[in-house]
């Protein structure tokens, strides 16, 4: 099966959450592999509308832009610095106080400052 080779394939073959998941994970993969800046550089369509937390998805997607181009020291493509990109409430890789308090601390910057709060790794790939 073939993997998605840019976040705008990931928007685009994404119908729901699960599927956002896995198929930004099998990005991840092809990403490491190539670490081409034109896999970013596309604009993803918007999630928000097509299905219940598509908005976090919007968001995600637009962290996950800004971390890998400064993995490989390229300037972020521009529309991830979108205001609508931002989440208006803060969003939690997962819940309970003691947890989200590690959030708060340890999630990365371009996550933050879209009000995600995911674990230090979330990009990581086992």
């Amino acid at each position: 099966m073939k993997r998605p080779d840019s976040l705008d394939e990931v928007a685009a073959w994404s119908n729901d959450r699960r599927e956002f998941h896995r198929h930004l994970a099998d990005f991840l993969d092809q990403f490491r592999i190539d670490r081409r800046l034109a896999m970013l550089a596309v604009e993803p369509k918007r999630l928000g509308s097509r299905f219940d937390g598509g908005e976090v998805c919007d968001a995600y997607l637009a962290a996950v832009a800004v971390s890998l181009a400064r993995e490989i020291r390229a300037a972020p493509p521009d529309w991830a610095w979108t205001e609508d990109r931002k989440l208006k409430h803060p969003w939690f890789a997962s819940s309970g106080p003691a947890i989200r308090a590690m959030l708060l601390w340890e999630s990365p910057a371009p996550f933050r400052e879209r009000n995600l709060f995911v674990s230090e790794n979330a990009l990581a790939r086992a």
